[in-house]
């Protein structure tokens, strides 16, 4: 049986200093960014994916030993692992997994804490999972202070826009519409124009009571494929409605 060791092996194998340092850059790991203290080894994706196929077999116990390493495709990697389990499971298997998945978004482990690891997963196993299920814990974690968690909670519902089911997406982002992140105003942004892919009108009716005050990146997201017509009418009310809340506060 493979072990964990000849996977970080293989890893390291794969590493390559140049592309660790872009990355480095790229995933915002410097003191106080929102990556801070992620370590890169500079493997491609892909090449994490073959691995993780070879490894497939990785007991739970390795996998979470794997999302505690400081290194971020340690952690990348044992997510396709996981994801790959969680697909063959059975009911009961896919709880464990569920449950899993959610401990180590706690505060005493926070793995699961980039972008891209939560964006591979958080659909596949989360929305995944509770597509039959309540939808309370995504509400719970919408609420919380934790950038990663809110993201969770908003991405996991990509997984009821595939089977056209909108309503959790719309309550979350109405939830998270005032976020002050970056990260936040392009994941909701990103969910509704899926929601619009599928149903612009339902897309529509939410943005005509929730555009003014939305922030201007994740309207932008929200209305990339809309006419360019109806882009430049949300824009412009946006900026309009921004700039005279400007004023009124410098009033203040």
């Amino acid at each position: 049986m493979r072990s964990l060791r000849q996977l970080k092996k293989e890893l390291k194998e794969l590493s390559n200093l140049k592309q660790a340092e872009i990355l480095q850059r790229f995933f915002k790991t410097g003191k106080g960014e929102y990556g801070e203290g992620d370590i890169f080894l500079g493997v491609r994706v892909p090449d994490q994916r073959k691995v993780a196929a070879k490894f497939k077999d990785l007991s739970l116990e390795d996998i979470g030993k794997l999302l505690d390493s400081k290194i971020h495709e340690h952690r990348m990697t044992a997510l396709f692992i996981l994801i790959k389990k969680y697909e063959k499971a059975g009911e009961k298997e896919k709880k464990k997994i569920f449950n899993f998945y959610l401990k180590n978004l706690e505060n005493n482990f926070e793995n699961i804490n980039n972008w891209d690891l939560v964006d591979i997963s958080a659909p596949k196993i989360v929305g995944d999972y509770l597509m039959e299920e309540s939808k309370e814990i995504l509400y719970k974690l919408a609420k919380s202070k934790n950038l990663w968690k809110k993201r969770v909670a908003i991405i996991s519902t990509h997984a009821f826009i595939r089977n056209n089911e909108f309503d959790d997406t719309l309550e979350i982002s109405k939830i998270l519409i005032l976020d002050k992140h970056d990260l936040i105003h392009k994941a909701v942004g990103w969910m509704l124009r899926e929601v619009g892919k599928r149903d612009q009108k339902i897309e529509e009716e939410f943005l005509k009571k929730h555009y003014l005050k939305m922030p201007r990146v994740m309207l932008r997201y929200s209305i990339e494929k809309f006419s360019e017509g109806k882009r430049k009418f949300y824009l412009g009310k946006n900026k309009e409605a921004q700039n005279q809340s400007c004023l009124r506060k410098k009033e203040k």
